[in-house]
């Protein structure tokens, strides 16, 4: 085991992050929606994120067992901080969405390390979060834009009117409407699912 947290102290620290995010939301929305909708394309929040990845991959190697692999650590340790510079020089659409992507992943690790061999049926909540941070932190990273999207939806009021996509995009195979935001799902003709938010 890489980690060694209890399934209380996790759960606990977990609880409080999530706390701590939501307040914001609950006491300055305004300034908590403005926020949100900066942070996928903000240099500086980017940066910092990725900073962070590097430093807990960093310790990582540094300090876990490789056993069989341990003649890759120092190579490793090496090539880690050219990626960094590398991906500050060249990954710049999304550096933030995908560098917190990262750190779910990262994030996901302690909680089921700390879940593991353990019979309480509370167990899951914490085992169930991490899997949500697994596929979220494997869609931002694979798929940034759709934390933009996500964002857009969540901060739209209830008669917002601009389209998420051109309608050019959609056919009328099929079309939901949602009556309290007033928005569409529809058929996209490429295949997808798609929600448009319309007057």
């Amino acid at each position: 085991m890489i980690y060694h947290f209890t399934l209380q102290s996790v759960a606990l620290v977990a609880g409080i992050l999530l706390i701590l995010l939501g307040l914001p939301g609950l006491l300055v929305p305004e300034f908590a929606q403005k926020w949100a909708k900066q942070l996928p394309r903000s240099r500086m929040a980017g940066v910092v994120l990725l900073t962070m990845d590097l430093v807990w991959s960093f310790w990582l190697l540094f300090t876990m067992e490789m056993g069989e692999f341990s003649a890759f650590r120092t190579p490793l340790l090496i090539a880690l901080p050219i990626g960094y510079v590398l991906c500050l020089r060249f990954v710049d659409e999304f550096l933030a969405v995908r560098a917190l992507g990262i750190l779910c992943l990262f994030a996901a690790e302690p909680l089921l390390d700390a879940a593991f061999f353990r019979y309480e049926t509370s167990r899951l909540v914490v085992t169930v979060f991490a899997y949500l941070l697994v596929v979220a932190g494997l869609l931002w990273v694979t798929m940034p834009y759709l934390l933009r999207d996500q964002i857009d939806w969540a901060a739209a009021p209830p008669s917002a009117g601009a389209s998420c996509m051109p309608q050019s995009c959609f056919t009328e195979q099929s079309c939901w409407r949602w009556p309290s935001r007033n928005i569409e799902f529809r058929q996209s003709s490429r295949g997808g699912r798609v929600w448009v938010t319309r007057n």
